[in-house]
């Protein structure tokens, strides 16, 4: 006899989106993740935040083909009823095929391996500058490099947070913690459990961690209701000092990105001292405690306390232009309120995201993140295969009219100051505190 099957409604399948009953649906067949979502690889908040929907597209994203087999065990029987796929997500599961049977996903080149040995040689030649040079000139030299050693370093961790960049999951969770912990002082477990929030609600107000910086920033005049951060779960609060500090945004904003890591920093205690869970916490406080050795005994030998300071400022202020690349991808982009949805996967990483566009030459400076709508779409594939899948996103971006915002890096500033410039102006005007509407908000900031 035919086994007959089992089906339930997309209303019935959205009850099931909490801690303890969380299901998702993948191409129809409905999955129970609620006693797995705390071992899931990615961390249990982008389950959460897709509870309950249909989430192909975000699983094909970030799964290699090898994951399908492990769903079996926690397939329901039921079937998701009246199941359709828009051509949207039908033409870019094609590509997601396509790029799968040529290699793309599995063709890394040599960038780790290339800039593994420049974050070496720079390394190097930092401890040069410092130890035996006597040169206030040097020593400043030695701090510029030092901010671009981050960088560079900062990439392989995000890399290899991604997708595997070394030959087995051993060496890569090691290329993790050395690139990240031990070089940056930035802990690879923080990164993964923001960054996995960020690209799943990409530009979301309420779920997505890269955009709630109040009370210093604010992309948009919804923060001023004191909205709830249900990545934080708290309430980002919009008082005095925030009006205050976000009505002069556009001024502070470079300023701001100058000290921006101290900001990391403190991120990374907070989660590795807390009592959440985290994967391989004593590793991740062990490559933390070696950056907080090296650093310090490093700017220790520098003969002067001015010098100090200097050196400290120096290396930052040149790791900023890092962090403002990562506000110019999103700050000035289109955001919404509440929860993603599973369904508009491409049109929503499409609408929260500007590309920089560079010469092949500037690939390295920007870590491929410069293509930041190729990299949403496809997390997994390697930085050297964004630039060739660029004009192929291109197209399927114009073929559905959906936007392909690819800017120059000064004009992605400009935009970005004046999406930062509207909110503030918003934010003194102490007689309307409640925000203005979506088609007042969009010209003003866009227009």
């Amino acid at each position: 006899m035919e086994f007959e099957k089992k089906y339930i409604t997309a209303e019935e399948l959205k009850e099931h989106n909490k801690p303890g009953d969380l299901w998702i649906s993948i191409q129809g067949k409905v999955y129970n993740v609620s006693g797995w979502a705390k071992e899931h690889p990615g961390g249990e908040i982008p389950l959460l935040n897709l509870a309950g929907q249909d989430v192909t597209d975000a699983f094909i994203a970030y799964h290699p083909g090898t994951a399908w087999k492990y769903l079996d065990k926690l397939f329901t029987g039921y079937y998701l009823k009246d199941f359709k796929v828009s051509e949207v997500s039908k033409d870019y599961r094609r590509l997601v095929s396509e790029f799968a049977k040529t290699g793309m996903f599995e063709k890394k080149g040599h960038v780790a391996l290339c800039s593994l040995t420049s974050v070496a040689l720079m390394f190097l030649v930092v401890l040069y500058g410092v130890l035996r040079c006597e040169s206030v000139w040097a020593h400043l030299g030695s701090a510029m490099l030092l901010g671009l050693l981050w960088m560079q370093s900062a990439y392989v961790g995000h890399d290899s947070g991604h997708y595997q960049v070394m030959a087995s999951r051993g060496y890569n969770k090691l290329a993790q913690i050395v690139s990240g912990n031990c070089l940056t002082g930035i802990s690879i477990a923080w990164w993964k459990w923001t960054h996995n929030a960020h690209h799943i609600a990409c530009n979301s107000l309420d779920y997505d961690p890269d955009l709630q910086h109040i009370p210093v920033l604010a992309v948009s005049s919804r923060f001023f209701d004191s909205m709830t951060s249900y990545f934080y779960g708290r309430k980002l609060k919009f008082d005095p000092l925030a009006r205050f500090l976000i009505s002069y945004q556009h001024w502070t904003f470079y300023p701001v990105m100058c000290v921006a890591r101290v900001n990391l920093y403190l991120q990374t205690f907070l989660l590795l001292l807390s009592n959440r869970k985290v994967p391989d916490r004593a590793l991740n406080i062990m490559g933390i405690l070696i950056f907080w050795t090296w650093f310090p005994l490093l700017v220790s030998c520098l003969p002067n306390w001015p010098e100090r300071i200097m050196f400290v400022l120096a290396s930052f202020a040149v790791t900023s232009i890092q962090h403002v690349q990562f506000c110019l991808n999103h700050f000035a982009a289109n955001v919404y309120v509440g929860p993603p949805n599973g369904n508009d996967w491409f049109e929503k990483q499409t609408g929260g995201t500007l590309d920089i566009s560079c010469s092949s030459s500037m690939d390295w400076f920007f870590g491929g993140l410069q293509f930041q709508l190729e990299h949403h779409l496809f997390p997994r594939l390697p930085r050297c295969q964004l630039r060739k899948v660029s004009p192929i996103v291109m197209d399927l971006c114009k073929k559905h009219n959906l936007p392909y915002r690819s800017l120059s890096f000064w004009e992605a500033n400009r935009w970005t100051i004046r999406t930062l410039r509207t909110a503030a102006l918003q934010a003194r005007d102490l007689t309307n505190p409640v925000p203005k509407n979506l088609l007042w908000e969009a010209v003003n900031t866009h227009g």
